[in-house]
């Protein structure tokens, strides 16, 4: 047999890091030699950085076994193929939320319904299992969503049919064993959202406005229905009395628990990571495994991978509103400062903001600082916080606010009306603010509660703001913040490709979803887009004809994304890695071990023969 000259292993791999990767797995078929060097994790490594465009200082993911599958996991674990359109809505699809089980997921629209949806089919595709529509309690629209964290009750909260700039609201509360209505809570200004404290209590809000540019945010704690035992104990409990000042409000409240600060599943900072690989290193240094490489395709290793309170007392108690029942003919949002502005000149309301602060001052609780600060290690684990976006400058929300809920405040049993709290307190202070110097139009928490993730339109670098009612002009260009909720200070660089284009006055939300390793978020520009949380890069970008409004991850699975538009529908997005899996004939069952047989017999022969007497 002729023999041919063998190219030495370094100039193979010289030439293989000229390749493109895809030409370096076809090379590695030709022969032994090859293969080997294809595996090499200097070539992957190489590859890697120089596809995805990385920074050569930002180490690999702590989690990863090797290169290899690093560059795979980013190319083939992306939830980014098309899968299926769901074209139930009629108008504008504006949120999705997913169930925490991942089974179900809610839709929320412009057409005034929320949908629920099944996940768990044979066939893989997604149908709807039930329609709620939302028209005969005067509401205009369906704009958020969110499942209890036992998945046994799904909160709505819509917007009332009123005046253009009406900003009154209202939260539902729906069983899904039976999809009937439990309760109804006011919620104002809609924005607001609301969301769940616990399996059985939700928090709402509301504005009463005590001036031309200052008003007060009081928000609620809501029992979601009353059973017979609750007949004579309070349903509703007011957590908080903030003072708003420069026709600004709050807005988008969540609430964040931090029992697994100490534990997340991923840690963005980099030092950190390599202060637990080192220690974890120590601890398993006995216990090497080899690193192992699939460069085949037919998806081998992923088988082997496996005033009003009394008032508010009498209709929580009751849970339930005529639906004649229209909107309040008042003033709110920005609406009422709009009226205001008419009436009273640029002095009027200069002295008015002036005297607010003043009166701020001097009858706000003062903050108690333990409660925000970083505690000792097992002392933070049950902390609560309540997160939300607010502002002092002027009425475009960018700054979050951050406020502890006390394991006290957590029922709503006790104090309503506030008793605990003196005279000179009329309204609560914040425990901690941190400013975008932006309009902020989305936040969401990754999946354990350590980073918020916050989209917002940045203001001019340097710009100064003399009138509330004239924010700067913002970006186009959307920054995707994140802020460790543990340090309290912001992670990084803010990610970027997504735009938006509306002005400050016309601004929307844009809702975004963190899974465990990617974060994604919707976008004016018709695309979602998706970014890997631990590299800061963008992977994907999602196609509509129209705005997207809102994104959401499966939490039993990040390769599967909804997309939600104004084009009317929800797009499913698998990864490609899923898609291949699903088109592979499902293989016959292995045929056991002569061993296990011949103790499976055994076992059966013997129980036999203990009932048929034997000894």
């Amino acid at each position: 047999m002729e023999c041919f000259p063998v190219l030495p292993d370094s100039l193979v791999l010289e030439i293989f890091l000229r390749l493109p990767h895809d030409a370096v797995l076809r090379a590695g078929l030709t022969c032994r030699q090859w293969l080997a060097v294809s595996r090499d994790e200097f070539l992957w490594r190489e590859l890697f950085y120089d596809y995805y465009r990385i920074p050569r200082s930002v180490p690999r993911h702590p989690a990863a076994v090797s290169w290899y599958r690093e560059f795979k996991r980013l190319f083939d674990c992306i939830p980014c193929v098309e899968v299926q359109t769901l074209r139930e809505h009629s108008d504008q699809v504006l949120h999705l939320a997913f169930s925490h089980r991942g089974h179900r997921f809610s839709s929320c629209s412009k057409d005034c319904t929320v949908k629920l949806w099944d996940t768990e089919r044979q066939d893989g595709n997604i149908s709807l299992v039930h329609s709620s529509s939302m028209r005969q309690f005067n509401w205009g629209y369906t704009q958020f969503s969110q499942f209890n964290a036992d998945d046994t009750l799904l909160l709505v909260s819509g917007v009332y049919l009123g005046p253009h700039h009406s900003s009154s609201g209202e939260i539902a509360v729906i069983s899904l064993e039976n999809y009937t209505l439990l309760s109804r809570v006011r919620n104002k200004p809609y924005d607001v959202f609301g969301c769940w404290l616990n399996e059985t209590h939700l928090i709402s809000g509301n504005l009463h406005w005590i001036g031309n540019m200052t008003s007060c945010s009081v928000l609620w704690l809501n029992k979601a229905f009353q059973d017979v035992e609750s007949e004579n104990v309070n349903v509703v409990k007011r957590l908080f009395k903030i003072q708003n000042i420069n026709a600004s409000t709050i807005r988008t409240v969540m609430v964040a628990h931090c029992r697994r600060h100490d534990n997340p599943d991923l840690l963005l900072d980099y030092e950190a990571q390599s202060q637990a690989r080192r220690q974890k290193g120590q601890q398993q240094q006995h216990h090497h495994q080899p690193l192992l490489f699939d460069l085949g395709t037919s998806g081998s290793d992923e088988e082997d991978e496996d005033e009003e309170d009394e008032e508010r007392q009498r209709e929580a108690k009751s849970h339930s509103f005529p639906s004649s029942r229209l909107p309040q003919p008042t003033f709110s949002g920005l609406e009422h400062v709009i009226q205001s502005r008419k009436n009273v000149g640029p002095r009027e309301l200069e002295i008015e903001t002036q005297v607010a602060q003043m009166m701020g001052r001097a009858y706000t609780k003062a903050p108690v600082s333990s409660l925000i600060e970083p505690s000792d290690t097992g002392e933070g684990e049950d902390k609560t916080y309540l997160l939300f976006t607010t502002g002092s400058l002027t009425y475009s929300p960018h700054q979050i606010g951050i406020k502890r809920i006390k394991p006290d405040q957590m029922t709503t049993s006790g104090p309503v009306l506030g008793e605990e709290r003196s005279s000179d307190e009329f309204f609560d202070s914040l425990d901690h603010v941190i400013d975008i110097h932006g309009h902020i139009i989305g936040m969401g928490l990754s999946p354990d509660h350590r980073y918020l993730y916050v989209n917002s339109r940045a203001w001019p670098a340097g710009c100064v703001i003399s009138d509330p009612m004239s924010p700067p002009p913002i970006a186009e260009e959307i920054d995707l913040h994140v802020i460790d909720l543990k340090s309290l200070r912001e992670e990084r660089r803010s990610l970027r490709a997504h735009r938006a284009f509306t002005p400050n006055d016309e601004c929307f939300f844009i809702f975004l979803d963190v899974s465990r390793d990617f974060v994604a978020s919707g976008a004016e520009d018709k695309h979602g887009y998706i970014w890997d949380r631990h590299y800061n890069i963008c992977l994907a970008r999602l196609a509509h004809d129209d705005v997207v409004n809102s994104v959401a991850f499966s939490p039993a699975d990040q390769e599967l994304l909804l997309s939600a538009s104004d084009d009317s529908t929800i797009k499913v997005w698998r990864s490609p890695r899923m898609v291949r899996l699903a088109q592979t004939p499902a293989r016959p069952p292995r045929p056991r071990s002569l061993l296990s047989s011949w103790l499976s017999r055994n076992k059966n022969s013997t129980s036999a023969g203990s009932m048929n007497g034997r000894p």
